[in-house]
């Protein structure tokens, strides 16, 4: 594993944090209740934070010897 490869990712993840929470603001801008909120939130944010967690464990996987 590389530093810049691990520093890649941890910056990405950051950033896909830091835009977790604009999309929950977002979506709670114009909510009347917290299922307003919280459902397309889990189904928008799931699969994205999915994906990134999937790709960062391809990403820091060690290489087959």
């Amino acid at each position: 594993m590389k530093w810049s490869t691990a520093g890649g990712v941890f910056v990405a993840l950051a950033i896909l944090l830091y835009g977790t929470v604009l999309v929950f603001e977002a979506f709670d801008r114009n909510s009347n209740s917290a299922s307003d909120t919280i459902r397309p939130f889990v189904i928008t944010m799931g699969p994205v934070w999915a994906l990134s967690i999937w790709a960062a464990a391809v990403l820091l996987r060690k290489p087959p010897t």
